[in-house]
């Protein structure tokens, strides 16, 4: 499969199969993918939290609550580390949370291309979510991924704006 045809078939799947499990071996490659992502300055301010645990993904649930997510067998919090990050020194940009979508990106294909299906969830409660990890004062929880086998595979056309209407050459 080209790189093309990956990020054409990669897709937000909101119903997961309960009943199979994602393989350890299949998470650990996810999961490698995901740890050499590029990032600024390769501070890897980031950490993953791998929540298989049928009672913290409850909790985690919480946060963020929409049903589908307690089917998918486990649940990825990406987290930024705001004291390790490149700031970029004219203005102070923090760049925790590019690096921590790159990562998470990395992830999304990864599982993708190991037929697991992955969902971005960023509209949650960061401070609950928090709170459930036990995260430090300088550890924020940018993302959520869901990760597992989808319920009933379904083919989804994609809907993007057309290359004319977002590519500018200057």
């Amino acid at each position: 499969m080209t790189f093309l045809e990956l990020v054409k078939s990669r897709y937000s799947v909101r119903s997961y199969n309960p009943d199979k499990e994602v393989e350890q071996e299949k998470l650990d490659y996810i999961l490698e993918c995901a740890r050499l992502a590029p990032s600024a300055v390769n501070l890897q301010p980031w950490n993953f939290y791998v929540i298989r645990d049928p009672g913290v993904r409850e909790k985690i649930n919480s946060c963020y609550k929409r049903e589908w997510i307690l089917d998918a067998p486990l649940v990825v919090v990406i987290t930024a580390l705001h004291d390790k990050s490149w700031k970029r020194s004219y203005d102070g940009k923090d760049h925790a949370d590019i690096d921590v979508a790159i990562a998470a990106e990395h992830i999304c294909l990864a599982a993708a291309e190991q037929g697991i299906g992955s969902c971005w969830v960023c509209n949650f409660q960061a401070d609950t979510c928090a709170e459930v990890l036990g995260l430090p004062e300088n550890e924020e929880a940018v993302v959520m991924i869901p990760l597992g086998y989808e319920r009933d595979h379904t083919v989804k056309e994609k809907n993007r704006r057309t290359a004319e209407e977002v590519i500018r050459i200057v």
